[in-house]
């Protein structure tokens, strides 16, 4: 046989191998990252419902400040839409469309990351004094064998830029509800007043004059002895 041939045929029986792995790997894919943000969820809805405030903690902004971000339809809620577009490999393009919210609890999302289409969603829960947000994605692999390994590779692909976004959301989100710092004024303490001089509560303080003596310091004349 020539090795042309038995080159041939290994590469077929390896495609073979390939696609029958494939039939074993999950028809349904979801990668998802949380993190516990120091602020109620109704403060945190507007950072995630709002689709023009993505830019403020998008992990692709991150990586690429000077991709493009082109937005379209209503600026909040059902219908808002945001596209981006970079040079570098590593970020690519996509887009996010807002399909469905849930005020402080959710919001639901159409995705598309370089060609993957899925859906996202982002979810609002009380933890302790704060708030947990997860950022998911949820991708149907179907029958196709190139879709399975795709969705087997989903985790280290996505899972990593998500947990990054919610990092940065975190730290915008807290410092944005950080209390303005002011200086503090501390006042030196008030001399303690000298004898004669205003005491506390305006009265003068004078000493008073010992038994026996006059204003003009004088010993007082005893009385004479009766008689």
């Amino acid at each position: 046989m020539a090795p042309m041939m038995r080159l041939v045929l290994g590469l077929g029986v390896l495609v073979l191998i390939l696609a029958a792995v494939a039939l074993g790997l999950p028809a349904h894919v979801t990668v998802s990252r949380s993190v516990v943000i120091n602020a109620p969820e109704y403060a945190i809805y507007p950072y995630l419902n709002t689709i023009r405030r993505f830019a403020d903690w998008s992990p692709w902004v991150a990586r690429d400040p000077e991709m493009k971000m082109t937005y379209s339809g209503p600026p909040e809620g059902n219908g808002a839409k945001v596209e981006w577009e970079s040079e570098k490999p590593s970020v690519g393009s996509g887009s996010m469309q807002i399909v469905e919210s849930e005020q402080s609890r959710s919001v639901d999302l159409a995705a598309n990351f370089d060609g993957v289409e899925g859906s996202s969603s982002y979810q609002l829960a009380p933890s302790g004094a704060g708030s947990k947000v997860t950022w998911s994605f949820s991708y149907a692999t179907g029958s196709s064998p190139i879709k399975r390994w795709k969705g087997l590779m989903l985790d280290g692909f996505i899972g990593a830029e998500y947990l990054k976004g919610l990092e940065r959301l975190k730290a915008k989100v807290e410092a944005d509800r950080a209390p303005t710092a002011r200086p503090i004024v501390v006042q030196p303490p008030a001399p303690a007043p000298a004898d004669g001089e205003a005491a506390a509560g305006g009265e003068t303080s004078v000493p008073a004059t010992p038994p026996g003596a006059q204003a003009g310091g004088a010993q007082a004349d005893a009385p004479p002895p009766p008689r």
